[in-house]
């Protein structure tokens, strides 16, 4: 009977921790805010949001324990308001991910709790299209048939609407431009061949093709084509 009162009590005691270790307020508390956010700019109200009482913050020991993320913000004890602390790059958080979410986690003593938040980070038009490299050689036979297609292709860090969103092509009569819409909403572009080359009347042709982000204002990129004909027959 002893040993059975013991096991419930211990149970009681294991149930009561993990009831105060995951003690967490109704709904999920997520912030938002832009990368590249200046040091100082407000991310949101925790204590307020929490309901915590923004007195007992400091004799609390209220802080952020999530160490991959904690010096990017700041938490005041005084007010209970979280703010960036270092620039945030979301690029180099989550790479080409369309969302960009942080999770964190704050802890405060007498009584234990941790307290569980996220931020997402917001894309900002801060890159241009790139292409890799200035410039492209194109070998083509003069003998390369109406409508065969080149591929070069751009790319750009930001996502979503920042991204690739159109390609331009230089005038020119031999070439026109085909984009495509890929997974992800990515765009890529084709060059298609519409009238019959004569290397004897032009052997190097140049073009330029400039890709356009949707940012506003929207940024480009630019990489120049060179052309070489090929006589019939060559490698």
């Amino acid at each position: 009977m002893a040993t059975l009162v013991g096991q419930r009590f211990q149970w009681w005691i294991w149930y009561s921790l993990l009831l105060q270790f995951w003690r967490a307020v109704d709904g999920q508390i997520v912030y938002s805010i832009s990368e590249e956010a200046s040091p100082g700019t407000t991310v949101g109200n925790l204590a307020k949001d929490l309901q915590l009482n923004v007195q007992d913050l400091e004799t609390r020991g209220f802080h952020i324990v999530t160490e991959a993320y904690k010096r990017y913000f700041d938490l005041n004890l005084k007010t209970g308001i979280v703010s960036v602390k270092e620039r945030l790059n979301r690029e180099k958080l989550c790479e080409f991910n369309t969302k960009c979410s942080i999770a964190l986690e704050a802890v405060g003593k007498s009584p234990f709790n941790i307290y569980r938040f996220e931020v997402n980070v917001l894309d900002i038009n801060d890159n241009s299209p790139v292409f890799r490299q200035s410039e492209t050689i194109l070998n083509i036979s003069e003998s390369a048939f109406s409508g065969e297609r080149f591929l070069p292709r751009a790319s750009d860090p930001d996502v979503g609407s920042n991204s690739v969103r159109s390609y331009k092509l230089s005038p020119n009569e031999h070439f026109s431009l085909d984009a495509q819409s890929g997974r992800e909403q990515s765009v890529s572009a084709e060059l298609v061949l519409q009238k019959a080359l004569d290397r004897e009347k032009q052997s190097v042709i140049r073009l330029t093709l400039t890709a356009v982000d949707g940012g506003k204002p929207p940024r480009s990129g630019t990489v120049i084509l060179v052309t070489f004909l090929k006589v019939c027959g060559m490698n």
